[in-house]
């Protein structure tokens, strides 16, 4: 169920984008038990004016090789689950493709179970 979009600057490779899509999916399958098999995402490689962002908030000194990751999903994970997976992306991705974990920034957006339509226009979550 969970829909994944991950934005970064252009100019990596096709073997880049894929290890960061697939670091994400490994995340979610181990730490917030999404199904294995449920797997959608877009990644989206932006010109430099296209990705606006504070390269020092927080405290968090960010580079021009910031990765934006907002993962839609459905409500219902707990405060412990999401913290290990944000744990988990930033070991993976540091891991491969070399993501710095300070060039991480990750957004969940929980939305009920009754807004997912997975095709034949049919809300498969919903009862009634």
């Amino acid at each position: 169920m969970p829909l994944v979009r991950i934005s970064l600057r252009e100019g990596t490779t096709l073997e880049y984008r894929k290890a960061l899509a697939d670091g994400v999916h490994r995340a979610m399958v181990e730490a917030l038990a999404a199904p294995a098999d449920d797997r959608f995402q877009v990644v989206a490689e932006h010109p430099a004016a296209g990705l606006i962002y504070d390269p020092r908030y927080l405290g968090i000194e960010r580079s021009d090789r910031v990765v934006f990751i907002q993962i839609t999903l459905s409500t219902g994970r707990k405060p412990a689950q999401k913290r290990a997976f944000y744990r988990r992306v930033a070991e993976l991705l540091a891991a491969s493709p070399g993501v710095r974990p300070e060039d991480l920034f990750i957004n969940l957006v929980e939305v009920a179970w009754e807004n997912w339509s997975f095709g034949k226009g049919e809300a498969q979550y919903m009862e009634g």
